[in-house]
């Protein structure tokens, strides 16, 4: 069965959204919504549908109605989070603050325990509910995402990273892929059967060790010092 995805970047031409360190919302939304695109083109029977694929305003009605007009079966905005003293930190979500549907909740618990798995050692600001327009106006079950805050000095060193920024949407795609059932296009079981299965079964559903976006873990792949230093960091051992 398809599955119609409508994907939101936040911010966009006229409207930076929050800005710090260097660093614009609109720029880091569609960076990261992009990712979150090329990574569903995996799996089989999903639509994506983007609010917007460049550097352009668009109003926040008009990003609701693109959504209902699809009909969509869901709406995910992808965010930067500001506090304006610099202090905040973190990673939470929204859903809508009225009536929503049980799906709405089932869908935020999935993705935002996925989101966090995904970016390791980031505090986790929990689960929350707001009058944000697009959650108002879409008439499908909708997620706003809060990716850290940009005016925070290690929110932002985490964001000028292409490692931090994949996990982000790694996080994401996990989260749809469980919410939904998605199912990924042709991809090959490397791991069963294979002599380490049960440790590499229990490190995948700890989020420590993780496969390749196309769905292949590559059991007998080497693990560069790069990735050896993510795995240390997702295990605790590291210090800020």
């Amino acid at each position: 069965m398809s599955k119609v995805i409508v994907l939101d970047p936040g911010h966009g031409g006229s409207d930076p959204g929050a800005v710090g360190h260097g660093l614009r919302e609109k720029d880091l939304t569609l960076n990261i919504v992009k990712r979150i695109g090329a990574m569903l083109k995996n799996y089989e029977g999903v639509k994506v549908i983007y609010t917007r694929t460049d550097d352009r305003f668009i109003d926040l009605s008009e990003r609701a109605a693109i959504a209902n007009k699809a009909k969509a079966d869901f709406f995910l905005s992808v965010h930067i989070n500001a506090s304006g003293s610099g202090k905040g930190t973190g990673f939470e979500t929204f859903i809508y603050n009225g009536n929503v549907s049980s799906a709405t909740i089932a869908y935020q618990n999935v993705i935002h325990a996925e989101i966090v798995k995904a970016i390791g050692n980031v505090r986790d600001r929990g689960k929350k509910r707001a009058n944000f327009a697009v959650l108002r106006q879409t008439n499908m079950p909708a997620l706003l995402t809060e990716n850290l805050f940009i005016d925070n000095p290690s929110d932002a060193a985490k964001l000028k990273t292409e490692q931090f920024l994949q996990q982000v949407a790694y996080g994401h795609v996990i989260g749809l892929e469980k919410a939904f059932g998605l199912k990924k296009k042709g991809v090959k079981d490397d791991v069963t059967g294979h002599w380490a299965e049960q440790s590499i079964r229990k490190a995948m559903k700890a989020g420590i060790i993780r496969g390749h976006s196309d769905g292949r873990y590559g059991p007998d792949e080497p693990v560069t010092r790069a990735q050896l230093a993510v795995i240390l960091e997702r295990l605790g051992l590291l210090k800020d």
